[in-house]
């Protein structure tokens, strides 16, 4: 075996390792999290048993059977589609109007010091207060939409603005003595450093997004919505069916939380490749 050969295998060793051990990681993670929702099922389970009343706490069991009826009719798919779309129309809405005016204000003090009375007004205003003013303002459908980017905003103008701010001095120093142009600067400097805050604020303005659109479409009650399938079915005294409604967000907030984070780590690879 010669020189060469004995060091492409020990410089391959330590990403073996580096990769198993990535590996087995991810599976305590699975495993540890599979067993978290398996002992919250048997609390809930035992918890009914207890209760002994239906209407109060239905059976898991019971709120399987109910989901399994639910989701494949029509009138569910078509509320689920229409939450979904106002969900991301929110986030969309949030995550582009944020990113902008958090990055300018990170850029400009100024602009900083002019947003920040709004920034602290929607931060201080109930979320309940922000849907019963939509409701006179805008038509149930919207209402949801509105009241979650009101909600997240904020969340990606702080984001944006702290990724801004944490661009290189000493880069942006240079950039001005050799009179880099500003668009240069800001697409080359500060929006690759506020990456990281960005991918940050943006998962956590998406779960935010969808809690408040199902809140406001449990109280707006459009047509097709799931927050209005949970309140016909409390109106009905339904526990069971509210359950099985509020499982299908839970499960919808958590898809999409899983496929975003799936694609910052898919960009995150690929940055490194490309590095």
């Amino acid at each position: 075996m010669g020189p060469s050969t004995r060091h492409s295998i020990r410089g391959s060793e330590p990403g073996a390792r580096g990769g198993s051990g990535t590996r087995l990681r991810n599976s305590s993670h699975v495993l540890t999290g599979a067993a978290s929702a398996i002992l919250l099922i048997l609390i809930w389970k035992l918890a009914a048993q207890a209760i002994g009343r239906e209407i109060v706490l239905p059976s898991p069991e019971r709120v399987l059977g109910l989901a399994v009826d639910l989701y494949p009719t029509t009138h569910f798919l078509e509320a689920l589609v229409a939450t979904f779309l106002r969900g991301m129309a929110a986030f969309g809405l949030s995550a582009l109007a944020g990113t902008g005016l958090g990055l300018v204000a990170g850029a400009w003090p100024l602009a900083a010091a002019a947003l920040a009375p709004l920034l602290t007004v929607i931060r201080a205003t109930p979320v309940l207060a922000l849907i019963l003013l939509a409701l006179i303002w805008f038509p149930s459908g919207f209402v949801p939409i509105f009241s979650a980017f009101l909600m997240a905003f904020p969340v990606m103008v702080s984001s944006a603005s702290e990724g801004a701010r944490a661009s290189d001095p000493r880069l942006l120093e240079m950039a001005r003595l050799f009179r880099v142009p500003p668009r240069a600067v800001f697409w080359k400097l500060r929006l690759p450093s506020a990456a990281p805050h960005l991918m940050a604020g943006a998962r956590s303005a998406l779960g935010l997004s969808w809690k408040v659109v199902v809140a406001g479409e449990v109280l707006s009650q459009p047509l097709r919505a799931l927050g209005t399938g949970m309140q016909d079915a409390r109106v009905m005294l339904e526990t069971g069916s509210v359950f099985a409604w509020a499982a299908a967000s839970v499960l919808l907030c958590g898809l999409t939380e899983w496929i975003f984070g799936l694609l910052i780590k898919r960009r995150g690879h690929d940055g490194l490749r490309a590095a």
